[in-house]
Order: structure tokens, then sequence, then C-alpha cells
């Protein structure tokens, strides 16, 4: 007796949460957060939000709007959401789909559903139900026929759509917090010719697993400029390795061609020169930093020698490609070379051997992206197919007098042109002629 009370309890709460009002403030909060999670940048430091955010920061790290869609308030709207939309498709959709299912026939002018269809009556010896479930099935309705009364309907799919926009959109919460719990992101800036791991996090799950024994090497970058001298594109050349084991995978990314690796996806983000690469002789090999500057919206790169107390030289290049500018301390330009070209410094033979540049990675792991998008391609479809009409007519013999009953949800206009067509065809089989088959249609809702 008690478990049969809980679950009535269980089942009257759960019919509750069947609340339009309900669904659509939890939808307005969910709208709000994340807007919040749009104007706000998401997982900062806290300095970046004590700094920008002077008056609010406190605020902003107390109420998660640091990290809005990984706060546990924003989960539970999606919970409670999805709890709505379930409730609402077990305890309306459904029955209203197996009601609409049912043969529904009429032998009286009393109809359960309504009693303000529209009748029109006329006289049974003048008119051949065979000739009408002709018409009726040539229009795309499904006929029934019992006795002398028929049942039809035409649309049904217009009202299992909604069920499963509903389920659809239960989907993409399922698949929203699932990637919540195990997805995660990492920031990896690596020379070329280096070895990175997954380890740099900027964001992971709480069952998030990171692949241990997966490593990557930079074999080589580059970057495509216009003829203005501004960045077209960059391009990084990986290696993946998995297990010690020889190169799983090899292959090229720039900004918009992304890597995806047993479901881990490698995208080309960022790019930095770090040093230059210098020899003395050929036998003497050392490295310069380099160091960013600006200077009337130009993007420069600075390295500084030092020759004596008093005396400096300036390596000065603007792309990776270029001559780098050799400079005294005061900024003359004394000499331009080209990468691997001999110059002399005091007599003694230097070369720039190389410029030292690194690739910036951002390496995503979501599950739940198949899932979404399922999800979304499904509310797509069903979304459409949900405004279709769902149509019913009915037709009995009432003693001397045929009973002529139509219905819509929908499209009253469309329905009436159904009926005109229901009319011509049946009269292209009959001699009769229907003066008005049907003058008004109730829209029911």
């Amino acid at each position: 007796m008690n478990n049969l009370n809980l679950k009535n309890l269980f089942w009257r709460f759960f019919k509750r949460l069947a609340n339009l009002n309900l669904s659509l403030l939890i939808l307005f909060l969910i709208i709000i957060a994340c807007i919040l999670g749009s104007i706000l940048e998401q997982e900062q430091d806290n300095l970046y939000y004590a700094i920008n955010y002077l008056n609010y920061s406190s605020l902003i790290l107390f109420l998660g709007f640091d990290h809005v869609f990984r706060t546990w308030w924003f989960t539970l709207l999606l919970f409670t959401l999805g709890m709505t939309l379930m409730s609402c498709t077990f305890t309306t959709q459904m029955p209203s789909l197996k009601n609409a299912r049912r043969w529904k026939f009429v032998y009286s002018k009393k109809i359960s559903d309504s009693s303000t269809f529209d009748i029109n009556r006329y006289s049974s010896s003048n008119y051949s139900l065979i000739n009408f479930i002709y018409s009726l099935v040539h229009s795309d309705f499904f006929v029934f026929c019992r006795n002398s009364s028929i049942y039809s309907y035409k649309g049904l799919y217009g009202r299992v759509a909604p069920i499963f926009v509903h389920f659809s959109i239960v989907a993409i919460l399922i698949g929203s917090i699932y990637g919540f719990f195990y997805s995660f992101v990492l920031q990896e800036i690596t020379p070329v010719g280096e070895i990175f791991h997954l380890k740099n996090l900027v964001y992971s799950g709480f069952y998030s697993n990171l692949e241990s024994k997966l490593f990557g090497h930079v074999d080589d970058f580059y970057i495509r400029y216009y003829n203005s001298g501004s960045v077209q594109q960059f391009f990084s050349k990986l290696s993946l390795y998995l297990n010690n084991q020889n190169s799983s995978v090899s292959t090229l990314i720039y900004v918009n061609k992304p890597l995806n690796f047993h479901g881990i996806t490698f995208y080309q983000t960022d790019w930095e020169l770090n040093s230059l690469r210098l020899s003395v002789n050929k036998d003497y090999f050392f490295q310069q930093n380099l160091i960013k500057k600006t200077d009337g919206g130009q993007v420069f790169w600075v390295s500084s020698l030092k020759l004596s107390e008093n005396k400096k030289l300036l390596f000065v290049l603007n792309r990776l490609d270029s001559k780098v500018l050799i400079c005294s301390d005061n900024g003359i330009i004394l000499q331009e070379v080209l990468i691997g070209q001999n110059f002399y410094i005091n007599s003694t033979s230097c070369c720039i051997e190389n410029i030292i540049s690194s690739t910036g990675l951002q390496i995503k792991y979501d599950p739940s992206i198949s899932i979404v998008y399922f999800g979304f391609f499904v509310m797509i479809i069903t979304t459409f197919l949900s405004y279709s009409s769902y149509s019913q007519i009915w037709i009995y013999d009432s003693s001397s007098l045929l009973e002529f009953v139509g219905s819509t949800n929908r499209a009253t206009l469309f329905f009436e042109q159904d009926i005109l067509i229901i009319d011509q065809i049946y009269l292209s089989y009959t001699d009769l002629k229907l003066n008005t088959l049907f003058k008004q249609i109730l829209v029911l809702r």
C-alpha cells in the first residue's frame, strides 16, 4: 500500500511538471544564463575578473558566471526542463496520439469529441458510401468502415511529430549534460620540432579522462601571406603517436581544418615567433629571444645581440619568410640578410640558421557532439512536420439521411480544398452533384 501511495504521489508530481508556464520560465532562465555566458568571458582566472569587473568580480565568481555552463544550477535548469518536456510527452501528447489513432465511428449526431461539429444532411438513397470511400482514399485519407459508418483521418504525423520534438530537445539536453561531465579542453604552445603531451588543461569535466599515452610532434610550421604582408593562413604539420608506436597519423592542419584523432580534435588557433638560431663560424650555435612589438599598427619582432658594454646589434623581422634587418643600437639599418646567408660581425662569420616558431593548438574532446547534432537534426525535421494538419471526416447513415462531419486542428483553408477535391472525385463517379458539401469547418484546438 505504501508503494502504491508513493507511486501515485510521484505520478501527481510528474503530471504537475507538464505546465507550459513552468517550461517557459525555465527556458527563459536558460536563455538569460546563455546570454550571460556569451557576454562575460568564460574560463578566465580570478585576476582577469578583478581587473575588468572591479565592482562585480566577487558576485561573478560567487554565482559562477565565470563558468556559467559548468555550474550546478545551470545543469539543474537543463535537467528540470528535460523533466517538464518528458512529463508533457507522457501525460499529454502520448494520450492524445493514442486517442487520435483510435477508430471513432459515429452513428448518431452526438459526438464525444465536440458538440459543435458542422453537419450536412442528404438523402442516403441518393449517395454511395463506396464512392465516398474511394474519394477519401484518393485524397490520402486513411479510411475505416463499419456497418454504415465511415471514419477517416489524415495527417497523423502532425500528432506524432511534437512527441519527437520533445524527445529531440531532451536528447540535446542529455548531450549537453553528458559533455559537461566528460569533455575537456587543452591549450598547447609548442615550438617546431618539439613534442607535446595533453597536460595544459583549460577545462575538464568531472569524469573526463585524459589520454596519457597520446602525444604529438610538431613537424613543421609555416605562414602564407597576402601581397600586402598580412597573414592569410598558417599551417602546422603534426604527427600523433599512441602507445609509443610509430606515427599513428601525420597531417597538415590549419584554421578551419582541424584534425580528429580517436574523438580528440586538434585546432590550429595561434602562432608565435620565439627566437633566432645563430651560428658563429658554423661551429658555435646559440639562440636569441625575439620580442614582439607593435608600432603604428605594424607588428614586428626584435632581438638584440650585445657585442660590448656600449654596443649591440638589433635583428628585426616582420614576417616568417622575409629578410632579417640587422640594425645598430640607434636604429640605423646596417644590412639585410636571408635565412642561411652568411654575414660578418667584426670580421667574424655569422649566420641566422633559422627562425624558431611555435604553433598554438587547442585540443578538445567532447563525446556529446554526435548526440547534440542528432537531436538538432531530428528537432528541425519534426518541427516542420508538427505544423501538419490533423483532419478527420465522419460519414454515417442516420435514418434516411446521410450525415457528413469534418474537423481539423489547423489550416482550415487546406481542409476546405480537401473537401472540394473529395467532392470532385465523388462527382466523377456519380451523376449526383453536391451543391455545398461543407460550408463551415470548425478548427479544434
